[in-house]
């Protein structure tokens, strides 16, 4: 599985960003609008990863004015713990979660709130790009709904919502499919909507729609373990540790 996921983790970027080689490690940089995406352990390296490699790599990201983040898989690559806590990063540790069992109910979503699937086309697809953007106290900068559009006519992305009875979105997430493999992200709500089981709902409807599409491999990221709890009512196991790693200053 563990090696599924890291095929999985070098392709999903590249349809969005240029892959810089630096020996062990590759830095994807986001080519367009969105989320800068970060360095991660070279596909099929299986060598220790030393110090002076995660040095080089920092010195690209902040030459490239990059946020210095680092994602990778404990169980896969555990040698590079050392090195990049020697150069001063920060190491967070979250469960790597897998959908392996029948969830033990869907949740539903209050009864004043839809949550759908949100298609190119559809009006309120900025208000669903922009919610998870809300959770995070930011705004989408322009072009981004566009981006995830043209994602979503090239089958790249595929977005999910839950939205107010005025079609304002309140929480939202997407999925990712590669091939037989998908990894749920962004899901996020806005603030003043927490505590109402929405994302919870998102993520649901987005692994009804993996399902559905004939997806064989559903994952995510949980931020810890309580929430990883919530996800396992959903069928979600933990298979492993992500980890991310950055300067203290950006851990804030």
């Amino acid at each position: 599985m563990l090696t599924r996921l890291e095929a999985y983790y070098d392709a999903v970027p590249r349809s969005a960003a240029r892959a810089e080689d630096f020996g062990p490690l590759t830095l994807f940089v986001r080519e367009g609008v969105g989320w800068p995406y970060y360095a991660r352990p070279t596909r099929g390296h299986t060598g220790a990863v030393d110090v002076e490699a995660v040095e080089k790599v920092r010195a690209r990201q902040r030459e490239l004015e990059l946020p210095e983040a680092f994602e990778w898989v404990a169980e896969t690559t555990p040698g590079l713990r050392a090195a990049v806590e020697a150069s001063g990063l920060v190491v967070h540790e979250h469960p790597l979660m897998v959908l392996t069992a029948a969830a033990d109910e869907r949740p539903a979503p209050p009864e004043d709130v839809t949550v759908r699937m949100v298609g190119a086309a559809d009006p309120a697809l900025e208000s669903a790009v922009a919610a998870p953007y809300a959770a995070f106290g930011a705004t989408p900068t322009p072009g981004v709904a566009a981006q995830v559009a043209a994602r979503i006519e090239a089958g790249l992305t595929r977005l999910a919502a839950a939205f107010d009875p005025s079609g304002t979105a309140l929480a939202a997430g997407q999925h990712q499919p590669v091939g037989p493999v998908t990894e749920v992200v962004g899901v996020g709500t806005r603030p003043e909507s927490r505590r109402r089981g929405l994302g919870l709902a998102v993520t649901a409807a987005l692994v009804a729609d993996a399902r559905a599409l004939g997806v064989e491999t559903v994952f995510l990221t949980a931020t810890d373990a309580t929430v990883a709890r919530l996800y396992a009512r959903l069928g979600f196991r933990t298979v492993g540790t992500a980890l991310i790693a950055e300067p203290a200053e950006q851990a804030g």
